[in-house]
């Protein structure tokens, strides 16, 4: 584990020993960490299960545990509280939201719903609530085609909110989908001249890319896939390099599993450092000290929303 010493901007005192007393609110609260791989090191080691959006749902619905602690994003924690309604959620930085579930806002979906009534409304995970409810099933990106696959074939589908991940189901199932435009800005920034260019550098690594990515970067992928099963393929691969095309907190994961291995983030389009979730890097150990400590930020939604956002989430679960 890494530790360091923090200084914070708050009134409240930290103890110099976060992982220590994070473990104790742990046991005081009866809570468990969940959090995603795109989060810090530090909450990664700290977090008592660490997996992507699929994985995430599952831990989230069978924890016997009275208070779940979201190290993720917004969406991530109304899924916990959706299928948690009577237990504490609570999420370190409110504001650790997501661009792909804001470029879908309920209102204007909606609309797009109601102009297209025969259409099944299948929605990735990473939309809000409000989405949610508007659906009929819910999918990630482990289970996005085998869902789509079960779908009788005269069902016209339409798919929210990730028009990257709808092409790549497309592709791999052979539907046609009517897709809303929405994209991740973390997936959206890899280049893919400067990908080729890494393929130059290093002819020996292979490409692995998250189907959320654009379609230029995945034509030159080796292997396409969840955040989790991009951690197994570099397991189970001989190769001992890999050009990592999603956000680079998975690589934590992929060097512990593999020290033997090299990992080389995708680069973004410019020098910035685009390739990185502004929203997941939010959270922060302090942070997430304070909000078991305070219990707050608490996520709380509407009954309605619950109620309607938890049937299509129970569908891809029965589904999965």
């Amino acid at each position: 584990m890494l530790q360091t010493v923090f200084s914070y901007q708050n009134s409240e005192t930290l103890p110099r020993d976060l992982f220590g007393a994070i473990a104790n609110l742990k046991r005081e609260l009866n809570a468990v960490i969940l959090a995603h791989y795109y989060q810090d090191p530090d909450i990664q080691d700290i977090a008592d299960y660490i997996g992507d959006s699929l994985g995430l749902s599952q831990q989230a619905a069978s924890t016997d545990a009275n208070v779940i602690v979201f190290a993720g994003v917004h969406f991530m924690a109304e899924t916990a509280k959706i299928l948690n309604p009577h237990k504490l959620v609570l999420l370190p930085d409110l504001e650790a939201g997501c661009s792909l579930a804001d470029s879908c806002p309920a209102d204007a979906f909606a609309a797009f719903k109601a102009a297209h009534p025969d259409h099944l409304v299948v929605s990735y995970i990473n939309c809000t609530a409000d989405i949610k409810a508007l659906s009929d099933i819910i999918c990630t990106s482990s289970n996005a085609v085998k869902i789509v696959q079960q779908i009788p074939p005269d069902q016209p589908i339409l798919f929210a909110p990730d028009r990257n991940l709808g092409r790549y189901v497309m592709q791999q199932t052979g539907r046609e989908m009517l897709l809303w435009q929405g994209s991740c800005m973390v997936h959206e920034t890899f280049s893919e001249r400067k990908i080729v260019q890494l393929q130059i550098e290093h002819p020996e690594a292979e490409v692995i890319a998250h189907p959320e990515c654009e379609p230029a970067v995945l034509r030159h992928a080796h292997y396409i896939g969840s955040t989790t099963a991009l951690l197994s393929y570099c397991q189970k691969s001989k190769s001992r390099a890999f050009i990592v095309a999603t956000e680079p907190g998975i690589i934590h994961q992929m060097q512990k599993a593999e020290p033997g291995k090299t990992f080389i983030p995708a680069p973004p389009l410019n020098q910035c450092a685009c390739n990185e979730c502004p929203h997941m890097r939010l959270n922060t150990l302090e942070k997430l000290y304070l909000c078991m400590k305070n219990r707050r930020p608490e996520i709380t939604l509407s009954k309605e929303i619950q109620a309607a956002a938890l049937r299509p989430i129970q569908r891809m679960l029965e589904m999965s």
